[in-house]
């Protein structure tokens, strides 16, 4: 049966396109979360009038892969010590946040929390937001795979392509066999 985690750490083009890639990943969708506004779209969200961040839920098993181990990878690719911001990405729609979907997603997001920052893993505290899964709201069309329609587009090669390269790299043993 599957679960459903719904992660923001800054672009959801960069969290869609490495965590897909993960043994277990059934769908990953980008979309919009954590906001006041209904039916929000790319253009609001920006604006940063909204209050959503841009996340994406993910759709995976939990006998292929755990929440902690999805957690440790969504960690990996994006600094969870910056207040709102991701590289060159500024702004409350690109804050580091995990909605979760259960008590026991908030127990094991709150105890990896608390490994990280007993270990010092980050100079910086982290600054990532645990909170009850609020609305989610599907992004655009356009955004849903925008890595794998646009890899040569600059901002994919420069920002999403080292993402998930990384992934790649760090949990090779825990990715999709092709």
């Amino acid at each position: 049966m599957s679960e459903i985690a719904t992660l923001g750490g800054g672009c959801f083009w960069c969290l869609e396109a490495a965590l897909k890639q993960l043994e277990g990943v059934e769908s990953v969708i980008s979309g919009y979360s954590g906001g006041t506004t209904e039916q929000p779209d790319y253009h609001s969200v920006c604006g940063g009038d909204t209050g959503h961040a841009e996340v994406v839920q993910i759709h995976f098993d939990p006998a292929l892969l755990s929440y902690r181990n999805l957690l440790e990878a969504f960690f990996a690719i994006h600094d969870p010590t910056t207040p709102n911001r991701q590289g060159n990405d500024i702004g409350t729609q690109y804050r580091s946040v995990i909605y979760t979907h259960s008590s026991v997603q908030e127990d094991i997001a709150r105890d990896l929390l608390a490994e990280f920052e007993a270990s010092g893993t980050w100079p910086d505290p982290v600054v990532t937001q645990i909170a009850p899964a609020p609305t989610f709201w599907p992004a655009e069309d356009y955004h849903q795979n925008y890595f794998a329609h646009n890899p040569n587009q600059s901002y994919c090669q420069y920002v999403v392509a080292p993402k998930v390269g990384k992934l790649r790299a760090l949990f090779r043993d825990r990715l999709k066999k092709t």
